[in-house]
């Protein structure tokens, strides 16, 4: 789906105005007549740009310019203004403004200022992550993890983070292990001395004890340094050890010691050297089968495997596809300078139709060769031809409906019903059909609001139609771009990927 605006003016023409202007142009839209509205709707991350009007009564633009900064310091605001004074401009940059425009603007105008916004938001975000990551100081809220599931991994993160018991990380190869031992790192009382990370399985066997352990100058052959070892850089910090399993048999209990005794015996070294390090391994084969089979010590094993968590694969966690999908975007457009604005409904039910047996980080490569691909604002099925060429046929048709042009027309059929019931007090959706439901009035037996009903005669469509927006928006009567900005208000998006693919 696209980007968000928050639009905020007290002239309803001006803002009738603006928001013809950014929907056109494909962006979704929220509207706000006074600041007070603009600071709470800031608030909701589903909100990407504000464009804000500075004269206002009651809590103007600076004052609400100034809250909205202390609760999202990174959203981009542009700031609307019927006087381009140079006094007011300054004192807007000043607050935390990304650009501004003088009122009336051309609708050109209008969105050069929100793609420039845009852009700086997403590498101001960009350059935040990897100071964060650089620091150690990454967390689970940084992660992208709605999931039931990666709700419990987060649980069970926080709550190891809390000590300095070994964790071993268990889960297929590009689930994210290394950003789960990362948040780990990051909010534990370590995050201040560095988390070092190392592939087990990518160094020579011949090199392992010098990399992990050090060496001292002239130990070997070619030693003409001195070198501390992976445990001495991670001194006082977090040592990730990936893909552990890969570990030689003699370099298994060389590291069972270490762990054992706090200390390491670097090459050539007299004696040993203390430690202080809080070990975190990861692992995607059955370390368990490898003790049966000889090629992994059962000691180390025990010794690792103290508080195991299982990262689930991206296939049993598809609901954070879509976010996931904006995430890889954002990030895509500040490293490579792109301008894509997300990805169709077509595309998002495609995606989360896919197994995706690389997981996550599959998911990354793939919505990378997309953007190099990308002709237009939004990645499309045909932006993925591998994917798209591997996908059955109703899957196929599924995309390709979910993103072709509606045709509004007047309601008929099953839905008819929910609009004139006979028995307006009753649930008027066919529980049968969808398990969904429709009420017009609440338990008191007052009337709902129109838009709690409105909201749920959506939802009821979505499941009726398996997410077929070309159907739903026909048989609600609407236009597309109306239904999309409804989708992005009640939140449903997510529901018409679920709908689609399953």
């Amino acid at each position: 789906m696209g980007k968000t605006v928050l639009i905020v003016d007290d002239d309803p023409a001006q803002r009738r105005l603006l928001q013809g202007a950014v929907e056109r142009q494909g962006f979704a839209t929220r509207t706000a007549e006074d600041g007070a509205q603009a600071v709470a709707q800031a608030a909701d991350p589903a909100v990407d740009i504000v464009l804000l009007d500075l004269v206002m009564p009651q809590m103007g633009g600076m004052e609400a310019l100034e809250q909205i900064r202390k609760k999202r310091e990174d959203l981009p605001v542009v700031v609307l203004t019927a006087s381009g004074g140079i006094d007011t401009v300054v004192k807007a940059m000043q607050a935390g403004a990304t650009d501004f425009f003088v009122k009336p603007a051309s609708p050109e105008r209008v969105l050069v200022s929100i793609r420039n916004a845009l852009k700086v938001g997403e590498l101001t975000g960009e350059v935040k992550r990897l100071k964060k990551r650089a620091a150690g100081t990454f967390t689970f809220a940084d992660m992208v993890a709605g999931a039931g599931s990666m709700q419990q991994v987060i649980r069970l993160g926080k709550r190891a983070a809390g000590s300095t018991i070994p964790v071993l990380i268990l889960g297929e190869s590009g689930v994210g292990k290394e950003v789960i031992a990362r948040a780990i790192h990051g909010e534990s009382e370590r995050n201040h001395r560095p988390i070092v990370a190392v592939n087990c399985g990518a160094i020579p066997e011949n090199l392992v004890e010098s990399i992990l352990f050090g060496h001292e100058k002239g130990a070997f052959t070619g030693a003409s340094d001195k070198h501390l070892g992976k445990f001495q850089e991670a001194d006082g910090g977090t040592l990730f050890l990936d893909e552990v399993g890969e570990l030689p048999l003699d370099m298994q209990v060389k590291l069972l010691r270490a762990l054992q005794e706090g200390e390491v015996d670097p090459v050539g070294s007299k004696r040993p050297v203390k430690v202080d390090v809080r070990i975190v391994a990861a692992t995607n084969k059955d370390l368990a089968r490898l003790v049966e089979e000889g090629r992994f010590r059962e000691d180390l094993y025990y010794r690792l495997n103290v508080f195991p968590i299982d990262a689930p694969p991206l296939r049993s966690r598809k609901e954070d596809v879509p976010a996931l999908v904006r995430h890889f975007v954002s990030r895509f457009n500040a490293e490579e300078g792109r301008r894509v604005l997300g990805a169709t409904p077509g595309t998002l039910a495609m995606l989360a139709a896919h197994d995706w047996p690389g997981n996550v980080r599959q998911l990354e490569n793939a919505i990378f060769r997309a953007m190099v691909l990308c002709d237009g604002d939004y990645l499309v099925p045909e932006d993925f031809p591998q994917l798209l060429a591997a996908l059955p046929d109703d899957v196929k048709a599924a995309a390709a409906d979910a993103d072709a042009p509606a045709v509004p027309a007047n309601l008929d059929g099953p839905l008819a019903e929910v609009l004139m019931p006979a028995n307006p007090a009753a649930v008027v959706a066919p529980v049968g059909e969808t398990g969904a439901s429709v009420t017009l009035f609440d338990p008191a037996g007052h009337l709902r609001t129109l838009e709690q009903i409105e909201r749920d005669l959506i939802e009821y469509a979505i499941d009726l139609y398996a997410g077929h927006m070309t159907e739903i928006a026909r048989r609600l009567g609407i236009g597309r771009s109306t239904l999309y900005r409804k989708l992005k208000e009640y939140e449903l998006e997510e529901r018409v990927v679920q709908a689609a693919a399953g």
